[in-house]
């Protein structure tokens, strides 16, 4: 049913606003790019998605009793209802690249989102991806094309957007149950920024100008909160959400590279995998927030 999973917000904010975007701001995206965007990422997952399940069908056919796969062919409505779950996530990538990155060329797009989903598939440990998927489609582009870049001023530093863009992350972090990594890195960033801002005498307002950007809310409210690539345990969220926010500021600061938050997560994304091993609790599923410890895990975890 529509609304009743978080990410069917997150699907009707991005569209929001990358709508608010092409229509307030004065952005060089061309229509064309984002349907072949939106495309790409949706095919590659179904492809994928296809492939998986039929990988998982053929092994459990091998190695189950005929009474176990007669029962899973009675229950075949599941991948369905799995598939149209993975098709929201992938157009949320689609919707999150559409947003940030930008190209001369639709085939640099179309690349970046075929990576984009694809890593799921190929950087995941025990069914758990850990690069977030619109964040290595960017940095991969960044590092593979000549086209491609990402403009963190394209926003502006009006009030507003950030007064929305606040809003509607709370919305869905609320939902989703991962607050703590949003308030953890912006917190961290902020008071670095202060620290900084105060040491060089500079007037405070630069220290909003430098903090009131669209991009870098968007990234903190719906990029590093993908529940199903950062750490399970809050403890473990908050200390890796602080370790972005340190890399960023100093990636930003000391090398005075724009798209700074973009390369920490992507830096310390595998991070995920030892602190999950420090800190364990169950992972995140869609179907409710996963609780900090003691429950089982539902088999909707193993979606991609």
């Amino acid at each position: 049913m529509l609304l009743q999973d978080a990410r069917d917000y997150q699907i009707l904010f991005l569209s929001l606003f990358l709508i608010l975007g092409l229509g307030t701001r004065d952005w060089t995206v061309r229509p064309e790019f984002i349907v072949v965007t939106i495309a790409t990422c949706l095919t590659t997952q179904w492809v994928m998605s296809a492939l998986q399940e039929w990988w998982q069908r053929r092994n459990s056919q091998r190695s189950l009793t005929s009474q176990t796969t007669q029962t899973e062919i009675s229950t075949s409505s599941t991948p369905v209802k799995k598939q149209g779950r993975s098709l929201r996530s992938a157009l949320i990538t689609s919707l999150g690249l559409c947003l940030l990155l930008r190209a001369d060329h639709a085939s640099t797009m179309a690349l970046a989102s075929s990576l984009a989903v694809l890593s799921k598939f190929m950087f995941q440990v025990q069914g758990k991806h850990f690069f977030n998927p619109a964040n290595f489609g960017i940095i991969a582009v960044l590092m593979l094309t000549q086209d491609a870049w990402v403009s963190p001023g394209q926003w502006g530093d009006e009030w507003w957007y950030g007064l929305l863009f606040l809003g509607a992350g709370g919305l869905v972090l609320q939902r989703v149950g991962r607050w703590d990594t949003s308030a953890a890195f912006l917190a961290t960033y902020a008071g670095l920024e202060a620290y900084r801002n105060f040491w060089l005498g500079w007037t405070w307002d630069v220290y909003w100008h430098r903090l009131m950007s669209g991009s870098l809310l968007l990234f903190a409210l719906f990029m590093i909160t993908d529940p199903r690539s950062i750490p399970n345990a809050r403890i473990g969220r908050l200390v890796w959400s602080v370790a972005i926010a340190a890399v960023t500021f100093m990636l930003r600061n000391q090398f005075f590279i724009p798209t700074a938050v973009f390369w920490a997560l992507f830096a310390l994304s595998p991070l995920t995998l030892l602190i999950d091993l420090i800190w364990s609790a169950p992972r995140f599923t869609w179907s409710r927030p996963a609780p900090e410890s003691g429950e089982p895990l539902s088999p909707t975890a193993v979606e991609v």
